[in-house]
């Protein structure tokens, strides 16, 4: 969301926060194709970033890197009216080492020690969303005609990222005979509207950790992570007007842009239990993210007429604003099984405070926003379940989860949970390795082509394809 009516000075709200607070655990090829369950079995890079105490497993130093291609479809329903689209992109899951020290004969209780640091990617923002439909009941223009309505006649109350922007292309006008009475340029509901939405980026953690053997039963590991966010957003929104409409007015356009950039700090610490050679229990503490954000937006709107055949154009300035955002706890319990040398299955279960989340400034209170989190969004419960199985050289893997939505009940979104489901085959021997991985996901969104108070959402079904390929060496 770029510019809000009644907070045009300011872009951030809950959706931003929401989007910063859900995290994708990725990695490595053999975390995901296990759907990421190794809060209980350690030994994979990966889980620097979910539970630390995973890299006190490791008994040999090793390096990871992962590229990826990734690819997400989008189906959108308005109004009855079906729309695909969709968005690719390469990039980088996952590039570390971990430095073992690790003692078989020794009468020390400590067997071992380890660091590891390296990236871990938490999310990918690629997406392109194509919706269109007939809307006979409002227009966007509604939105800029109340709060020109609301301003009193004074231009500078009016929102410079919409409201100036129609007034200036005579989208809306004053009725001087009337004082400060606008009407805007639709005369009759029916228009064509139709909205793209094209974003890119990543949400990305640099990872410090640190980790401790006690006599092969208990590990133990806290990380220091350095998340940090890029994300680009542009949209083109349109409606071309029925036949009836004023002064022979025919269509609009407005373009938005949004990019924002962020550095966090945060605290991960966990544990794992083994109290037979067969299991192992896990937990992981995540503080929130603490982050420094910048954001940069702008919006140009465009009319047509044909009566006579003229263009009208006009830009906004740019919106420049430093604030703070905190992202929620995590906490992470976890079980796994560890069948002989030939096999392993891990659980895990995430709880996540989604409604701790908050954003501030000095400059700006965000009393409404930080009201909005309240009470749109419930805790998250997720469920990760994976399994691994060797049929030397090769291992063969599973896995699937289960993230819940964010949103209460009676919001219009609370059906928007996400499933993933993965699979992959891996080759090692004792100073290689090379992993491949599949991740598909799938998942339903409500989007509002403005005020959701005014206007049907478009359901739009969107889902995704990773492969992920680790190559990785031991010494």
């Amino acid at each position: 969301m770029v510019a809000q009516v009644n907070n045009h000075m300011y872009a951030q709200n809950e959706i931003d926060a929401l989007r910063y607070s859900q995290v994708n655990f990725g990695g490595t090829a053999r975390f995901s194709s296990m759907s990421g369950a190794f809060g209980a079995l350690g030994g994979d890079f990966s889980v620097l970033s979910t539970n630390p105490a995973g890299i006190a497993i490791y008994r040999k130093s090793e390096f990871t890197f992962t590229p990826s291609f990734f690819s997400k479809k989008t189906t959108s329903n308005f109004s009855g009216n079906m729309l695909d689209d969709y968005k690719y992109s390469v990039n980088f899951s996952n590039a570390g080492i971990v430095l073992a020290y690790y003692e078989t004969e020794t009468k020390n209780a400590w067997k071992g020690i380890m660091f590891g640091f390296g990236y871990n990617r938490l999310n990918n923002f690629n997406q392109r969303i194509s919706m269109d439909g007939k809307n006979d009941k409002n227009s966007l223009l509604d939105i800029y005609l109340s709060d020109a309505q609301n301003s009193g006649g004074d231009t500078n109350a009016m929102d410079p990222f919409g409201t100036q922007l129609a007034l200036s292309t005579l989208a809306i006008w004053r009725d001087s005979a009337s004082g400060n009475f606008y009407h805007h340029i639709q005369g009759i509901y029916g228009e064509e509207q139709s909205k793209q939405v094209t974003s890119s980026g990543a949400m990305g953690e640099t990872v410090f950790t640190l980790g401790g053997n006690y006599d092969d039963k208990l590990y133990m590991g806290m990380t220091v992570g350095i998340p940090h966010i890029r994300y680009n957003e542009e949209s083109n929104y349109q409606e071309i007007a029925d036949t009836n409409a004023l002064n022979g007015f025919k269509s609009f356009e407005l373009n938005q842009e949004l990019r924002t950039t962020g550095v966090g700090f945060n605290l991960k610490f966990g544990m794992i239990y083994k109290p037979t050679d067969w299991v192992r229990m896990g937990g992981a503490f995540h503080s929130p993210s603490y982050f420094n954000m910048h954001d940069d937006w702008s919006s140009s709107m465009t009319t047509h007429f044909s009566n006579p055949n003229q263009d009208f154009t006009s830009e906004s300035p740019t919106g420049l604003f430093d604030y703070s955002l905190v992202t929620p706890m995590r906490a992470i319990g976890s079980i796994g099984f560890v069948i002989k040398k030939m096999g392993l299955v891990g659980i895990d279960y995430e709880f996540v405070d989604y409604p701790s989340a908050s954003l501030s400034s000095s400059k700006y209170k965000y009393l409404n926003e930080n009201k909005a989190i309240r009470g749109k969004y419930i805790e998250g419960n997720n469920i990760r379940f994976g399994t691994e199985w060797k049929l030397a050289p090769m291992s063969i893997r599973a896995g699937a989860a289960y993230y819940s939505s964010p949103f209460k009940r009676g919001t219009g979104n609370d059906n928007r949970y996400r499933m993933d489901y993965s699979a992959g085959i891996g080759f090692r021997d004792e100073k290689f390795f090379l992993d491949f991985a599949y991740v598909f996901s799938q998942t339903t969104d409500n989007y509002y082509f403005y005020d959701a108070a005014i206007t049907s959402p478009s359901v739009n079904t969107s889902t995704s394809s990773s492969v992920l390929m680790t190559l990785g060496f031991k010494f």
